[in-house]
């Protein structure tokens, strides 16, 4: 081979390099994007701030009474002297991939079709992943509070004040009152904010039918119930509304019937509804279906509502196998703030159940909550009603 033919080879051999790496370069950067993108429209939120507004019509203002060594406390009384904070994490950053604090709308809407045009939020819960300090806390919304719903009053003749829950509905496609590419989510979020400070970064919204095909998808979960759930009425006496006492394995169906019965009040469901979750969540943190989540995003991406990218889909499923599970907290409102009461709704003609509550006091503990002060693991006797975890895998 003539000294010519090798400088050109060599030549050849480096543009064959060169290309090799910018098509290398193109495929990783591609891949990047395609994991770090959204799927589906970001929320926007108003500059229009809760402390802005007045509470509810016909809202009465109970008063919170501290007793000693309390942690729950409205941010104009000084904490008790017991109180600490939160301990901060100590040890090497999160080993997934962020050490941010982030917040995000979770609903669980009642539609029972894959589509998301109608529906109410059937489920509303604010989830705030603490990646640095490895901890989750959950809060619980009531659907029926009654609140002011921003971009409707157009639609139903100058009224502005709706249920929490048709927040969700009104900002779906099938109404189209709020115009906003983050429909019902973006809609409801909206509404969080205006009325109680809840600032949401994300959203994800799972209708019943999804539900129940994850929960088939993973197998089933494994659900335990300190006391005997009843769902059974006089019209309706099927066995499969109760549920006994003790660890259940339940499929898709009969974990949505669970998460729905509500004969003892809606608190409760809420404490069965996060029994649910944490099942879920022990089901999804083991080792024979840890590997299987990537497919499983993968083949429900279609039937969520969600503007949270597969990359940071991944960062959660890697918090929930590395974290203590006395550090997922579950926090409703105390019960004692709410008041049983009925508001007349021209758009249904009939007086409506709604709770009567100062909504400056949820504010106080929403912005507790914002700040990662509220719920705490130690929970003193007055708020131990309103403050659940989840038990170790197995228990």
């Amino acid at each position: 081979m003539t000294r010519i033919q090798k400088i050109i080879l060599s030549l050849l051999g480096l543009i064959v390099c060169a290309l090799a790496g910018l098509i290398v370069g193109i495929l990783y950067f591609n891949y990047q994007a395609y994991w770090a993108a959204p799927l589906g429209p970001a929320l926007n939120l108003p500059t229009e701030s809760a402390s802005s507004l007045n509470p509810a019509p016909g809202a009465s203002s109970p008063t919170l009474t501290l007793t000693p060594g309390s942690y729950i406390y409205l941010p104009s009384v000084t904490p008790p002297p017991t109180f600490t904070p939160f301990p901060t994490f100590t040890g090497q950053p999160s080993t997934c991939g962020s050490n941010e604090v982030v917040t995000v709308l979770a609903i669980g809407a009642d539609a029972r079709s894959n589509q998301y045009e109608y529906g109410l939020a059937d489920v509303i819960r604010v989830v705030r992943v603490d990646f640095m300090n490895r901890k989750i806390s959950i809060l619980e919304f009531p659907r029926d509070l009654w609140v002011k719903i921003p971009e409707i009053s157009d639609n139903l003749d100058g009224q502005d004040h709706e249920k929490l829950n048709q927040a969700y509905l009104y900002g779906n496609p099938g109404f189209g009152y709020w115009d906003d590419p983050s429909a019902g989510p973006g809609l409801l979020a909206r509404t969080l904010n205006v009325n109680f400070g809840v600032r949401p970064d994300h959203y994800v919204a799972v209708n019943m039918r999804t539900f129940e095909q994850i929960v088939d998808a993973l197998g089933g979960i494994d659900v335990y119930l300190p006391e005997a759930v009843d769902g059974r009425t006089s019209d309706d006496t099927r066995k499969s509304l109760y549920f006994a006492k003790g660890t259940h394995h339940l499929d898709g169906r009969e974990s949505l019937q669970l998460a729905r019965i509500r004969l003892d009040g809606v608190f409760e469901r809420a404490d069965t509804q996060n029994r649910v979750l944490c099942a879920l969540r022990d089901k999804l943190a083991s080792p024979a279906v840890l590997p299987k989540i990537p497919d499983i995003v993968q083949s429900f991406m279609d039937n969520v509502q969600t503007d949270l990218s597969l990359q940071q889909i991944s960062q959660f499923a890697c918090l929930g196998t590395r974290m203590d599970p006395s550090l997922i907290l579950f926090a409703s409102f105390p019960q004692k703030l709410f008041k049983s009461s009925r508001v007349y709704d021209p758009v249904f003609d009939s007086r409506l159940f709604v709770w009567d509550v100062d909504f400056t006091i949820l504010r106080g503990y929403v912005t507790m909550f914002n700040n990662g002060t509220w719920p705490l693991p130690e929970s003193s006797t007055e708020e131990a009603a309103s403050l659940s975890f989840c038990p170790p895998p197995g228990e």
